[in-house]
């Protein structure tokens, strides 16, 4: 009697042991049969602290809650695996499987996109993100992308209001440019730019440009308001022109290998992330930018508001006259832009 109760008792053990693992399974999340496990290197020299530099976490959490675990993202930013100067060829390469990409960047490839960073093209951030999150960057800027240079675009983050944050030569007015030193990005369309303003561009990494500033080798840098703070530009500049010349934005983009090695689950999941990471860095990017005059007046910076209307007017005029680099634009598409204009 005693062995048959205990036999009762190891089987009622097991089968309440089956029913508890049956209850777990049906809870946990379902994963698509035949989803392989994906690592993803997202890389980006943007600085700790800036909100699309936080946008990257958040991407990699989110999509690892909707991918079921199923998509794994390590982060590299800081430049700490590429540089400024080789991050799109290593996102190019598939040597990054992600990185932050920008239009004057992506024109080295497809001219005719230089206008989108192009001075005073977007009249404001709604603008902005309402051409390049919306129809006219899936119907015309996405598939070009794509097709030429082999990555899948995920979207645009805003990245501010660019202005122009000087050493020692305080800027009140357009001529006040002439003559400055003025760091760039190493790509023909920021330092088209850099003239359109009427500086002396100078081409230089972001990662170099702390110490730049600091020992005189550039007079100035332009930059939105948040990434002055963040990358500490304050600490070694006087002046900030609120000159607004680029309603400035990134582009997110995984390598095309890379995007078609996942399930439609998986890509469905780095989209749905990376859209909400978007709205993290935008809403974020927002209100720091709110602040950023106050912070830098309390810090002893001298914020000035030179007339846009003729920054604008001068540096449109520059564009016209550059009759290379605008042949190159699609008109059609430049006027579809600008009817979306507030």
């Amino acid at each position: 009697m005693i062995k048959r109760n205990l036999t009762v008792a190891i089987v009622l053990f097991m089968v309440a042991g089956l029913m508890v693992s049956c209850q777990k399974k049906a809870e946990e999340p379902e994963v698509a049969v035949g989803d392989k496990t994906v690592d993803l290197i997202f890389s980006s020299v943007s600085v700790s602290g800036d909100s699309h530099t936080e946008a990257m976490y958040v991407f990699a959490d989110k999509v690892k809650e909707l991918s079921n675990g199923t998509v794994n993202v390590k982060v590299y930013d800081n430049g700490s695996l590429f540089t400024a100067d080789n991050e799109f060829d290593a996102l190019l390469s598939g040597e990054a499987d992600m990185a932050y990409i920008s239009f004057p960047q992506i024109a080295t490839q497809i001219p005719e996109f230089s206008m989108f960073g192009s001075g005073y093209f977007f009249s404001s951030y709604d603008h902005m993100t309402k051409v390049l999150n919306g129809d006219i960057a899936k119907e015309n800027i996405w598939p070009k992308v794509e097709a030429k240079l082999g990555v899948h675009p995920l979207g645009s983050l805003y990245l501010g209001s660019r202005v122009v944050n000087t050493r020692k030569k305080e800027i009140n007015s357009y001529d006040d440019m002439k003559g400055l030193l003025l760091r760039m990005p190493n790509s023909e369309a920021w330092l088209f730019l850099g003239q359109a303003l009427g500086a002396n561009p100078t081409p230089l990494s972001f990662s170099e440009l702390y110490t730049a500033l600091q020992t005189g080798a550039v007079d100035g840098q332009d930059n939105p308001l948040p990434t002055i703070e963040s990358a500490k530009f304050y600490e070694v500049t006087k002046y900030i022109a609120i000159t607004n010349h680029v309603i400035d934005s990134i582009m997110p983009c995984i390598n095309g290998a890379k995007w078609n090695s996942m399930s439609a689950d998986q890509q469905k999941a780095v989209q749905e992330a990376m859209t909400f990471a978007i709205a993290f860095n935008d809403k974020a990017r927002i209100e720091n930018e709110n602040s950023k005059v106050a912070f830098f007046e309390k810090e002893g910076l001298t914020v000035t508001h030179p007339d846009i209307d003729s920054f604008r007017k001068n540096v449109q005029a520059a564009y016209a006259a550059n009759s290379k680099l605008t042949a190159t634009w699609d008109m059609d598409l430049y006027n579809k832009v600008q009817a979306l204009a507030e």
